[in-house]
Formats: structure tokens, C-alpha cells, sequence
């Protein structure tokens, strides 16, 4: 595609003199999405200081340094920024050739997990250590593969014109390639990541136009999967205890409903306006576990109000709304099926995380996108936020 207006949209080698043009023209800064992208950084800013609130006095585990997880959260945002960066240079349509080798590493380190290299943490052995204070989650970039992978083989004869629609065979080797990493995962056990990844299938293919005899089937195949993983007691006794206690949170509220009995009040004193950060009961007399990562919602509930929480999801609200006008706005099958994967990876990650504070959800062990501290979580979603910004822009200018 030429013009003074177009980006070029063929294979990424033409692209590279497109992207100078657009450098030169100053319209790469016209083309990014900026609300996703500072929704994005308020977001990952609000958590910088929940983080440095609910771990400055846990000196068990920040080695006697108020600032030591401020300064890594801030460090693993800075370098999830850059990922975000070169993915937009990439483009997705690069990481679309790639995905053959990206598919096969990410198969390769969540297998790696499984090794002795692999540690447990909170129940799940789902990381591997790296050495100096550093871990590393394979199953966060999983979901980025599935999506990317998927993508590739829904949209490959739709974009070529020769057919309108994914046909039944594509889709049965669309859902192949993500079922050996979720098959994997869901071995260490990893529930939570396989949840995702299973709401992610679903909005890969709802967006694909693929049959919707396959969205029911797969819901139903969901179905009898879970009956099964009960019934043949794969899963872990402290998982299965999170479920018991969401379906009964007055089961053993010093023990397995702890966690979730003791969210509800630190959210619940906040008010409207919060008691200020850094001031919470709750939060400075560390009666919520894990406040730092999984229950960060507890710290903005209690600390920032229902005006500060509010503001945490309508900042989550604005980056899937922009998602949905970038996945409606692409001129092809790919880009909205890529987009439509992060929208549902996103929604229901979200969902699940603030959920499982109030008690509407099972605790999962899932983080807040760009809130929680975490590094593989923190990094997957800002290249998530890449991949977007990519769709965006190299749709043509009329769109």
C-alpha cells in the first residue's frame, strides 16, 4: 500500500521504510491509541503506590528496604514499556510469521517448570527461578502464544479471500495448538492461567466467525473437563478448599476463607474516600495475605475508597473499549482476532481478580493487569498493550 497517507501493510521488510516515513511525519504519535496506552500507564502508576503501601512495613519480605518492591515494580513496568516498544516496531504482522518459533519456546519453558528448575509459590508450581531474587512465569506468555497462534491459523485462508469463514478443520487445529500448552499447565497445577486461557479460546473463536457449534461445544466440553478434573482428584487439596469456601464463605473463616472474609473488610472500611494511602488498618496490620499481588484490589479499597477503586475500573473499562474499536476497526480477520483475545484475556482476568476481593468470584490466584507486582504478569499484558497499538497503527487511515 503507497501514499503519503498509508502504511505499508505487506511483509515487515517493506515496513521498516514506512516506519521511517512515519517517524519523519510525526503521525506514529497520530496513530497510537493514546487512551489504552496512559489508561495503561495510570493503571501501572496507581500500583506503584498500592504496592509500596501494602509491602513498605512487611519487612519478613522486603528484606528491610520500605522502597524494595516500589523500586521492582517500578523497574518491571519500565521494562514491560520497552517490550511494548518493540513490539509496536515489530508489528504483530512479524509475530505472526514467528509464531512457529514462539509457540515452541513457550511449550519449552512451561515444560521447564515441570523440571527441577521449577519452584512452587502459593501451591502453584508454575515458576522457574532464576537466580537473584528474579522468577520467571512461563504460563503469562502462554496466553500471548494461544492468541497469537490461533490468529495465524483461523485467519489464514479468510485474509488470502479464499474462504468467508474459518472451515472445521482449521478450527480443530486452532483449538490442538492451544490445547498441548493448556494440557501442560494445567499440570502444575496452574488453574487460574487455564482459566484465562480457556475464556481466551472463546473470544479467539466468537471473533473469528467460526461456527458457533464450536463455542457451545467447547462450553460444554468445559463443562464435563471440570466434572472430570473433580472427579479424578487432579486437582490440589488447597484448590479445591478455594472452591469450597466460595461456595460457602462462612467454611473455616480462619483458615481456607481467611483470605476472602479478610479482603471484604479492608475493602468495605474504605468508604468513599478511602483512609488514605498508607494509613489502612487492614493493610498496615497485614491481616490480607499477598496484598502485593493477587489481593492489590484490598489496598485501593481500603486506602483510595470507592472513589479510587472506581477509578482503577474505569481506567480497565477505557483500555477495552478501545480494544473493541480497534478489533472492529481492522481490515483484517488477524489483527481482529488478536485483538479479540486480549479484550477477553483482559475482561475476564479483571473480573476475576477484583471478584474474588468482594466474594463473587473463587480465589484464583490471578493478578490485576498493569496493578498487581509481579514481572512475567506485568510484561505480557504490556506487550498485549503492543500488539493493540500494532493493529492500530497499520490499519489504513480512512478507518
Amino acid at each position: 500500500m503507497t501514499g503519503a497517507n498509508n502504511f505499508s501493510v505487506s511483509g515487515y521488510g517493506p515496513e521498516r521504510a514506512g516506519w521511517t516515513r512515519l517517524l519523519a511525519r510525526d503521525s506514529l504519535a497520530r496513530r497510537l491509541d493514546w487512551p489504552i496506552l496512559l489508561s495503561a500507564v495510570a493503571l501501572s502508576v496507581i500500583g506503584s503506590a498500592l504496592v509500596y503501601s501494602a509491602t513498605r512495613n512487611r519487612t519478613e519480605i522486603n528484606q528491610g528496604d520500605p522502597y524494595y518492591f516500589l523500586i521492582r515494580h517500578l523497574m518491571n513496568t519500565g521494562i514491560g514499556f520497552g517490550l511494548m516498544i518493540g513490539t509496536i516496531w515489530l508489528g504483530h504482522r512479524t509475530l505472526r510469521t514467528a509464531v512457529p518459533i514462539l509457540y515452541g519456546l513457550s511449550v519449552f519453558l512451561i515444560l521447564m517448570v515441570l523440571t527441577p528448575l521449577g519452584a512452587t509459590v502459593n501451591g502453584a508450581h508454575a515458576w522457574i527461578v532464576l537466580g537473584g531474587g528474579f522468577s520467571l512465569q512461563p504460563s503469562e506468555f502462554v496466553k500471548i502464544t494461544i492468541i497469537l497462534g490461533m490468529a495465524m491459523l483461523l485467519a489464514a485462508r479468510v485474509d488470502a479471500g479464499d474462504k468467508p469463514y474459518p472451515d472445521h478443520r482449521t478450527v480443530l487445529q486452532a483449538l490442538g495448538l492451544a490445547a498441548v500448552p493448556i494440557m501442560i499447565v494445567l499440570l502444575m497445577p496452574d488453574l487460574g492461567s487455564v482459566m484465562v486461557m480457556v475464556i481466551i479460546i472463546l473470544g479467539v473463536l466468537l471473533a473469528s466467525g467460526a461456527s458457533n457449534r464450536w463455542v457451545f461445544g467447547l462450553i460444554g466440553a468445559g463443562a464435563l473437563g471440570a466434572i472430570a478434573v473433580w472427579q479424578l482428584h487432579i486437582l490440589d487439596e488447597y484448590q479445591i478448599n478455594r472452591f469450597a469456601a466460595f461456595a460457602n464463605p462462612e467454611l473455616d473463616p480462619a483458615g481456607v476463607g481467611y483470605n476472602t472474609n479478610q479482603a471484604r473488610i479492608a475493602i468495605g472500611s474504605g468508604g468513599l474516600f478511602g483512609t488514605g494511602l498508607g494509613h489502612g488498618s487492614q493493610t498496615t496490620g497485614q491481616f490480607v495475605p499477598e496484598q502485593q499481588t493477587d489481593f492489590v484490589f484490598t489496598v485501593a479499597g481500603e486506602e483510595l475508597g470507592f472513589v479510587g477503586a472506581g477509578l482503577i475500573l474505569v481506567l480497565l473499562g477505557v483500555i477495552l473499549w478501545r480494544a473493541c474499536r480497534i478489533a472492529r476497526e481492522t481490515t483484517e480477520l488477524y489483527g481482529t482476532i488478536v485483538a479479540a483475545g486480549i479484550i477477553a484475556w483482559f475482561a475476564f482476568q479483571s473480573f476475576e481478580n477484583v471478584g474474588m476481593t468482594l466474594g463473587i468470584m473463587p480465589v484464583a490466584g490471578l493478578p490485576l493487569p498493569f496493578v498487581s507486582y509481579g514481572g512475567s504478569s506485568m510484561f505480557a499484558v504490556w506487550v498485549a498493550v503492543g500488539l493493540l497499538q500494532s493493529i492500530r497503527v497499520q490499519r489504513p487511515m480512512s478507518a
